[in-house]
């Protein structure tokens, strides 16, 4: 009788209950604190450790899905031996590949839960405590955080915005689903939502690579629901609302014309702009790789190669251990042997994601918008954005690969369509 509660901890440990709840706890946390996902993480890897068997994970690896994060992981974990830095630096280097372990574990586990709807709702309702406070946020430093920026009371509004884009296209694949299922008031309500985040992005946290993602989110969202007629209707949409969004938001106008004075003084003078920085980060990155274009200087060498390079005035001084471009980033430290396996990976996790059902649409908006965010940051290996990616593609990838059979309601096609 003693043993009984404990003997119900193992049987829930084994048979992946456990696993399941601690996914839906990270999903509550992923919009708010890295500290708690951190926190999480070991307890999650330990759960999914003993409720998997070795088949399982071992036919994750066998898979492009499975096996090229991994395979990334290891490539990283061997540039470390030709790195011409300190030790402390390459292992700080490999340190952002560490989560691409997970990919495979959780999509092992997802093949056979089927909880992967409480994780969804987990994360949308975070998302929306979330939006509500950010509309509440009246000033700089809310909450007592002295970094805290106006309508963005947790975390940065990169992660803030890239979270609610995500959010809203979700909201847009579910309500065309209601829509179809002729559950018109739901479908109304997933729409008013979704545009209430995008406001959010417009009005209150503006970052553009979120502006961009969501450009080609909404282009893929028409064709997929209506072909090329869609993907007119959608720019012709697009088009209307963007035009109203800028005469309507002084911030998203400070936001767009920055880019283009920002842009103008770099040229002239090599002035420190953020797209002066980012542009000669990409100069120097493409040197860098020239350099060694193979296998690369090893991992975490590019805050070394920076400092080197590192002369004059203006841009061309600031080091950096981030050249806001993923590819690149592998590029410097593994070459283009590390690239290619990025690249791979991506077209993977796209690949998973190909089938016209819900959970699948909600997945390519994670793949697609990771894919699209990290030619602007190194959005793999950066905390809550590499979190979000593995998450969504192991929990939403498992889920698809795991049900094939038809178990989720599938993205129909639209009337009209061929």
């Amino acid at each position: 009788m003693r043993n009984r509660p404990f003997t119900r901890f193992i049987d829930r440990l084994r048979s992946g209950e456990t696993a399941d709840w601690l996914v839906v706890a990270v999903a509550l946390m992923l919009p708010w604190s890295t500290t708690a996902i951190a926190i999480l993480i070991p307890f999650l890897a330990l759960a999914l450790l003993a409720s998997l068997d070795v088949a399982s994970v071992r036919r994750e690896l066998m898979t492009p899905a499975g096996g090229l994060p991994v395979l990334l992981w290891v490539l990283a974990a061997i540039g470390m031996l030709w790195a011409d830095v300190e030790w402390s630096e390459r292992f700080h280097g490999l340190r952002g590949y560490h989560k691409l372990l997970g990919i495979p574990l959780l999509l092992a586990h997802f093949r056979r839960s089927d909880r992967v709807h409480w994780v969804i709702l987990a994360f949308v309702f975070s998302s929306v405590v979330l939006l509500t406070l950010s509309w509440l946020t009246p000033y700089r430093g809310f909450l007592g955080r002295p970094k805290a920026e106006f309508g963005v009371p947790f975390k940065d509004y990169l992660s803030q915005s890239g979270i609610f884009a995500i959010c809203a296209f979700g909201l847009l694949g579910q309500a065309a689903e209601w829509w179809r299922m002729q559950r018109g008031r739901l479908a109304a309500a997933a729409l008013i939502l979704a545009a209430i985040f995008v406001a959010n992005i417009v009005f209150m946290a503006t970052a553009r690579s979120t502006l961009l993602v969501m450009t080609v989110l909404l282009l893929l969202f028409g064709f997929l629901q209506f072909r090329w007629k869609g993907v007119l209707a959608v720019v012709l949409v697009a088009a209307a609302l963007a035009s109203m969004s800028w005469v309507a938001s002084p911030y998203l106008r400070e936001r767009v014309t920055d880019l283009v004075e920002e842009t103008q003084d770099y040229r002239a003078d090599g002035a420190p702009t953020s797209v002066g920085l980012r542009l000669e980060f990409w100069r120097k990155s493409v040197e860098f790789v020239a350099a060694a274009p193979l296998v690369g200087h090893g991992t975490g060498t590019i805050g070394a190669l920076f400092r080197r390079d590192s002369a004059g005035g203006g841009a061309g001084a600031v080091v950096t251990d981030n050249p806001h471009n993923q590819i690149l980033a592998v590029a410097i430290q593994l070459g283009i042997v590390g690239a290619v396996v990025l690249i791979a990976m991506w077209i993977a996790h796209l690949a998973v994601f190909r089938e016209r059902t819900l959970i699948a649409w909600f997945g390519l908006t994670i793949v697609v918008g990771n894919v699209v965010s990290s030619l602007l940051h190194t959005h793999i290996v950066d905390t809550g954005q590499g979190w979000l990616y593995v998450f969504g593609v192991g929990m939403l990838g498992g889920t698809v690969l795991g049900r094939k059979a038809g178990a989720h309601v599938g993205w129909a096609k639209a009337p009209g369509t061929g």
